[in-house]
This record gives structure tokens, sequence and C-alpha cells, in this order.
């Protein structure tokens, strides 16, 4: 697939602590061009940024935009669907926002004993798969995201992340 009909991706990196894995850019654009090109969506011209947070930066988030007080592993925030016809020249269109964090990323990743790129990876793929319109709220829709993200994984060499600890 052409590289231009993959998203533009934008990481911001908001807190100190992601200083301790320099390759965690790249391995979540490496894992959203994944997704994109698995999905074969219309993300084409189209763009989404990444927070690279910590716990601190999440729970504030997860609180005032979901009513939980407390951090998680990752956010998603899609933009709402834009409106008229697009012309050539546009600026891309934006896709949503994904804020990760740090702290709750790396527990789970030792707790599963899995490798912290590995798990990141996996969150990455997950928030792109909600901008793109997927959900989890219904069993039969957590079962589809969950194959879409086994597969995806698949294809970047990461064993199943559901594999021993059932589901999401």
């Amino acid at each position: 697939m052409a590289s231009s009909a993959l998203p533009i991706t934008e990481i911001l990196v908001v807190a100190d602590c992601w200083q301790a894995e320099p390759e965690a850019e790249a391995v979540i654009e490496r894992a959203i061009a994944a997704a994109a090109e698995f999905v074969n969506a219309d993300v084409g011209d189209s763009e989404l940024a990444v927070m690279l947070t910590d716990d601190d930066g999440i729970q504030t988030l997860n609180r005032n935009w979901r009513g939980i007080d407390k951090p998680t592993n990752v956010l998603s925030f899609p933009a709402l669907p834009p409106q008229g016809t697009r012309k050539p020249g546009d600026a891309p269109r934006m896709l949503g926002d994904i804020a990760i964090a740090y702290e709750t990323t790396r527990r789970e990743a030792d707790d599963e004993q899995k490798p912290f790129q590995h798990h990141l990876s996996h969150l990455a793929v997950h928030g792109f798969l909600h901008l793109i319109g997927h959900d989890h709220e219904q069993d039969q829709e957590a079962e589809t995201m969950e194959a879409l993200e086994r597969e995806i994984l698949s294809q970047l060499g990461i064993p199943d992340p559901y594999a021993e600890r059932g589901n999401h």
C-alpha cells in the first residue's frame, strides 16, 4: 500500500519518564502504520496525535472526560467527522488523539511478563482502532476488535496479547 494512504502520526512526549524508552516513538509509528494498512480504512490524508504522558496526566484526562478518577493505560479521543466536501489543499483531517501513560504501561508489561515494546504496540493499535470507529462495549464488538488487534500484532511479530489474560 502506498505510504500516502497512511495517516500522519504526530507524537508528543509530555512526561520525562518516557525517556526510559527511547524507541517508543518508532514503536508507535510502526504499530499505527501496520494497523492502518491492515484494516484498509480511509485514513489517507489524515492525521492523529499520540500523547505520551504519565499516570497523573492520564488520570486527569480519565477524570475529566470519562468521570473515572484513576489512571489507565490508553485513552482515545476520536475527532468528529469533517463537515462539507474536502478540497485540494485542505489540511489533513483529524482522526483524533491517543494518550498513553508510561507507568501503567510499564507495570502491565512487567506484570504480564511481556516486552514493553510489545505492550506499547498493542496499546497504540488499540487506540488507533478506537479512532477509526471500533469499540469493545458489547461482547461481539470486543471479539471483533480483539481479533483485529491479534492479526495486526501478528503482522508485527508480536504474540497474541490476550492469550493468557482473557478479555480486555
